[in-house]
């Protein structure tokens, strides 16, 4: 199938958040995530989570318009992991997450991107997010992208699930070349681009590639 967009996270969805989601896309809400979706005028498909973060009104309107994936509070996975999970289940040809930090909860924050790593994920094409202003693109090896940053556009590359090897950069004012990237090593932070479209390929591992404040055009 074609996208899957699955909204999270704890802030509000501003109309640029809301503007990268594509027509026609499947819409998947984890928990809180739903609340937010409806105030932006989206109706979700699919709903997972336990409802913790829900309000009353949004547990009544999924009950009565989606399909909804209840779990119990007492789990081994968070909402975000669960909607993927789903998300996983229908082969789609893009997963979009979009979300955002609300400043208290780093480790919601690092779960809900480092949830984009997960094996199960690498069958999916293209795997990225915008949490907000930030675009993240997350690459299972052997996998490969090309961003259109503008000269002089900031981005790093970060191996968060362990080692990440034969990672490549061009396009960039510090190329690599088949490089073997320790865990959350600072070797791929603060890349600049220089000729678009900046390239980046794992062999093996995941590498998490983050422009602050922008995203390809």
């Amino acid at each position: 199938m074609g996208t899957v967009v699955i909204i999270t996270g704890a802030v509000p969805l501003t109309r640029a958040l809301t503007g990268h989601m594509p027509a026609g896309a499947t819409v998947i809400a984890a928990d809180g995530g739903l609340d937010h979706a409806l105030a932006a005028g989206i109706r979700p498909t699919i709903v997972v989570g336990d409802l913790d973060s829900v309000t009353p009104d949004g547990a009544a309107w999924a009950r009565a318009h989606a399909d909804l994936r209840e779990h119990p509070a007492a789990k081994g996975s968070t909402d975000t992991e669960l909607a993927l999970d789903v998300a996983d289940g229908m082969a789609p040809d893009r997963l979009l997450l979009i979300g955002g930090p609300d400043g208290t909860r780093l480790d919601h924050t690092l779960g809900a991107l480092g949830s984009l790593g997960r094996e199960p994920l690498a069958a999916v094409p293209v795997v990225e997010a915008w949490w907000g202003a930030t675009y993240v693109r997350v690459l299972h090896g052997r996998g490969r992208a090309q961003l259109e940053l503008a000269a002089g556009a900031l981005f790093s590359v970060l191996a968060m699930h362990g080692p990440a090897r034969g990672v490549s950069v061009a396009g960039a004012r510090w190329p690599l070349d088949a490089v073997d990237l320790p865990p959350l090593s600072g070797w791929g932070v603060s890349n600049e681009a220089i000729a678009p479209p900046v390239s980046v390929e794992v062999v093996h591992g995941v590498v998490t590639v983050i422009v602050p404040g922008g995203a390809p055009s």
